[in-house]
């Protein structure tokens, strides 16, 4: 606890003065002669006469609490705040059919789109080592090949990230295959300009003293081959990432002569899978945006990769700290009420003397 005008205690330095000059005032007072006194002082004192000093004390005490109440003690309530600046990410991957070609991954054989999906997955939630994890972070994911996609939309509850993981698989026909890289990016950039719309949707109910502020927004473009479909040229969407402020990491995985697994009625057989990453397109649509671009022929490459723009894209949390002050002088001041009234009463009834 503690008083905010803590001066106020100067009064009860007025206490004793009042004390002396009501004893001086007792011995003023009128006097009767008697001739003795002895029959008086065997009569003893009656119980009235012996709480006689209880008004007077009422009064010190109705002084003492007013004075408290006038030093307004407050009681203080310490609350921390944490403040997120977090990154929104769009995870945009290439899901067409060349994402079939296998890499070794923990000792497996997977197509590069599953790798893709593990390594992601671990990059969000962690992997105990090099990747920490976004928890503070919203984060999305569009696939796309001759279309983009929304897979996953921006969310901060990443617990329901491996299911819709689990929906992103190789194209199947062949009429949506293809490769639409401006596409993709304009989408992925629609979707992060309305960020802060979709997380005040998200944080509608929660608490209201946690609060979350967008830090930047990035998209994380992962491709093995060349724009070759689409609406929209991939300097061209962009430039418009680069207008909305958004910044582009892209990523060209595998490359050159790869081989896939394909299952047939008469077992599995591995073919060769050619692919052509257009590594100068994605090094202008980093540099557009103030990103980089990376190359990873490997599964190991590629963590590496995210490891990369892990350490580059960190979000802060602040804790604010402040103080919810309470008034309790109300107490004080109604004790002190009371206590007045009851002196009043004792002292008109009780206690009443006459001249």
């Amino acid at each position: 606890m503690m008083f905010a005008s803590p001066w106020a205690f100067l009064v009860l330095l007025l206490i004793p003065v009042m004390l002396w000059l009501n004893r001086r005032t007792v011995r003023q007072t009128g006097t009767i002669h008697f001739s003795s006194t002895r029959n008086a002082v065997k009569a003893g004192r009656s119980l009235r006469q012996r709480l006689g000093g209880i008004p007077p004390a009422l009064r010190i005490i109705t002084l003492i609490l007013l004075t408290v109440a006038l030093a307004r003690p407050q009681q203080g309530l310490e609350r921390i705040r944490d403040v997120n600046k977090g990154i929104a990410i769009e995870m945009v991957v290439d899901h067409s059919s060349s994402m079939g070609a296998e890499l070794e991954f923990n000792g497996e054989r997977l197509n590069r789109l599953e790798v893709v999906k593990q390594v992601f997955e671990k990059f969000v939630r962690g992997d105990g080592h090099d990747l920490k994890g976004r928890p503070s972070d919203l984060i999305g994911m569009i696939v796309f090949a001759r279309y983009p996609d929304t897979a996953c939309p921006l969310t901060l509850a990443h617990g329901a990230l491996p299911r819709f993981l689990e929906n992103v698989q190789l194209v199947q026909q062949q009429s949506e295959d293809g490769t639409a890289i401006g596409d993709a990016i304009a989408l992925a950039s629609a979707r992060l300009k309305t960020a802060e719309e979709t997380l005040a949707a998200q944080l509608r109910d929660a608490d209201k003293e946690k609060e979350y502020e967008i830090k930047s927004k990035v998209i994380i473009l992962l491709t093995d081959g060349e724009n070759n479909c689409g609406r929209r040229a991939p300097r061209q969407a962009a430039e418009l990432a680069a207008k909305w402020g958004i910044k582009i990491y892209t990523i060209g995985i595998g490359g050159g002569e790869s081989v896939a697994s394909i299952t047939t009625l008469f077992g599995i057989f591995r073919q060769a899978v050619a692919s052509r990453i257009d590594e100068g397109m994605l090094t202008s649509i980093a540099d557009i945006t103030g990103g980089m671009y990376r190359r990873a022929d490997t599964a190991e490459a590629l963590h590496a990769v995210y490891k990369e723009i892990d350490e580059l894209e960190r979000s802060e949390i602040e804790s604010v700290r402040y103080v919810d002050y309470r008034e309790k002088f109300v107490f004080f001041a109604v004790a002190a009420f009371v206590l007045l009234c009851l002196e009043i009463f004792l002292r008109c009834f009780v206690f009443r003397r006459i001249p």
